[in-house]
Formats: structure tokens, sequence, C-alpha cells
């Protein structure tokens, strides 16, 4: 089904995407690349780990380069909004966060995220004032030249908190509202203030947040996002608050689907009350390849999510997961044996689908 056809709407979603530190230095505007890690003083560090585990990396790739096989599942879905989480400051900025880990990317090389049309980016996430109050302004600014919408991070609290409306051709809205937890790594001074940019931390009562946040602008058959940074970074277990606020976000605050982030691994997914649940969509770009440990999470595996909803009420028409495999800073597609082990972990954690894999090696779930 062709996207925007038979009142439906088709997104395309990705959990982190850490364009920042060792990516940033391949492409074609590699910006300084010191760091502050008690491991690694040089973001170059990062490229050698990945070409000790993969082989060589060209610099200065092309604009395209880091989503490889993944434009060509884009275009052929053929998307209405393109949405991720991204995870790093677009900023020159030299003042480090005192946090250990910081990521950056070179706002020269902002073409890396138009490359792949991203339409929204979620900023409520525990590296987007990597660098400062300086970072944070310069990636809204960056952004906003480059024509992406954004939510989550501001230069104030009511900016923030505030809702992007992203139109769909043919009719329709999508409403993407973003927010943060402290125990996704997010430092406590983080929150956006008065005239403080910062990014946007869950309240106490997140229900009321949100339908403060949409009471005057939402619209009959706007499809509502609440994007949550939240959680640590391993482990499949989902805790009780979250199973909670997310029920409370679909069945009391009329959002339609939840978009949770933080892990570095695909987590649970849940169909519930009409609405849906991505408790941890997992990294599709990161700097990672070479890193030891958590082998058991399987963390050089990513997903592409494609999802068709309803425009009309916003229940899932259709859910396509398509498996990558990040080799040399590069999304592969994933072979049948990995596609499987995800597809089979996927489906022991998740409630309310029916997932299989099909022969093209997709997981798929039709509503």
């Amino acid at each position: 089904m062709a996207a925007g056809k038979d009142n439906a709407i088709r997104l395309f979603l990705a959990g982190d995407v850490m364009t920042g530190r060792g990516i940033d230095q391949i492409l074609r505007h590699p910006g300084d690349p010191q760091l502050q890690e008690a491991w690694a003083t040089s973001a170059a560090d990062y490229v050698g780990l990945a070409e000790g585990r993969s082989g060589p990396i060209p610099r200065g790739v092309k604009d395209d380069y880091i989503w490889g096989d993944l434009l060509t599942d884009l275009d052929r879905h053929g998307c209405d909004l393109r949405i991720v989480n991204l995870e790093t400051a677009i900023t020159t900025a030299n003042k480090p966060a005192p946090k250990g880990i910081n990521y950056r990317m070179n706002p020269a090389n902002i073409s890396v995220l138009t490359a792949a049309r991203i339409d929204a980016c979620a900023l409520a996430n525990n590296h987007v004032k990597d660098w400062g109050d300086a970072g944070v302004t310069e990636t809204l600014d960056t952004l906003d030249r480059a024509g992406i919408a954004c939510a989550g991070a501001g230069r104030d609290a009511q900016a923030a908190g505030a809702v992007a409306v992203l139109p769909v051709r043919g009719g329709g809205r999508v409403l993407l509202l973003a927010f943060c937890t402290f125990d996704s790594g997010v430092p406590p001074d983080w929150a956006a203030g008065q005239a403080q940019p910062g990014v946007n931390l869950l309240p106490s009562d997140p229900v009321a947040a949100v339908q403060r946040a949409v009471a005057r602008l939402r619209r009959p058959g706007d499809i509502l996002i609440v994007s949550l940074h939240w959680g640590g970074n391993w482990g499949h277990d989902v805790p009780v608050w979250q199973r909670r606020l997310a029920h409370a976000l679909i069945d009391e605050a009329g959002v339609n689907m939840v978009f949770g982030h933080s892990s570095h691994h695909p987590k649970a997914i849940e169909i519930a009350d009409g609405g849906i649940v991505f408790y941890g969509c997992g990294d599709l770009i990161n700097d990672y390849e070479g890193i030891e440990g958590h082998e058991v999470f399987r963390p050089d595996l990513g997903l592409a999510i494609f999802l068709d909803l309803d425009r009309h009420r916003g229940p899932v028409r259709k859910l396509e997961l398509v498996p990558f495999k990040r080799r040399r800073f590069r999304l592969q597609k994933a072979d049948r044996e990995d596609a499987a082990w995800l597809a089979q972990t996927l489906a022991q954690q998740s409630v309310g689908l029916d997932l299989r894999l099909t022969a093209d090696g997709a997981i798929r779930h039709d509503g």
C-alpha cells in the first residue's frame, strides 16, 4: 500500500541516531575530535576501534553513506513522515558538560540528516546538551535552517515543552511531544527553564502535561506521538512504571503512540487499547562498532520501523520492522539468521502482536 492511501498515514521511526563523535569524523566536514573521556581523548579513536573490528572505513564519505541499505527501504515504503531520536548536539561549541561522554556533530554535516529526508527529531535525551547552552541553541538553529522540526529541547521551558506539528501531504497531522527522564542519564541541571536552554523533563503528572500541551492544538484526526527517552541502556525487562505510564498516556491522554528509546537494543512492543508502545527502539546509528561487552543483546543490530496508522482513529494497520547490521559505520541489511534471532526475541517480549519473519527478512505484524 502506498503512503497516503486508504486513509492511512505511513511513518518511519528510528530510535537513537548518534551522528556525533566517531561518525562525525568520517563525514565530509569532521569537527574538533577532542574528547574528555577516561578511555579516549579523540573521537578518531572510535573510528579506529571499528576498523579493528570490520576493516578500513573511508573518510570524507558522501552524505548518504551511513544510511546504507536503509535508503532503498525508505524509498520503497514511501513514508509520509520520517521521525528519529537525534542523540547528539550539532555544534562547534567547545565547552563540554562535565559528564564524561560528549557527542557533537559539526553543523556543516547537517546534510547527513537531510540525505535521509528526516522530517522531525526528538531531542529530549541525555546528549543534546553535551556542549552546554551554546550547543543546544546551535543544534536548534541548525535543524531549523535545514527544515527539520524538533520537539523536546528549546531555548526555554515553554519551547522545550512545545508540540511539533507535522502536516501530512494529502491531509491529516502528526503531533510530536518529547520528554526525557533522569534514569536515562539526563543530568538534573539540564531541564529547560525561564530563559534557560535545555530539555523537557518528564513531570510528576505526565498525563496532565500531555493534556495541557495539546488542549488547544489537537484537531479531530490528529495522530499524537509522545517520545520518551527513559530507562537504562541494557536489558530487556520493562519496569512496571513504564508500562503504567504508557497505558495511562493512551487511555487518559489519547496518545496514539508511545515512542520509547534509550536502550541500545530493541525492546518489547505492545499494542493496547488502540495505541502502540515501543518500549525501546534501540540504536539505529552509532559509533559503538568494536566496543566489547553486552554481546548477549546483539548491540550491532538495529531496526527501521515502518507503520501505517489510520488517519481518523490512530490504530495500527500494519507494522514492519526491518533489521539492519552496523558495519564500517554503515547500515547493511541483516542476514536471515540475525533477522530470525531478532524476530524471536521481540516476539517473546511483545504483547498484542503476531510478529512473523517474512521471506524478505522483515518482521511484520498486520493489524
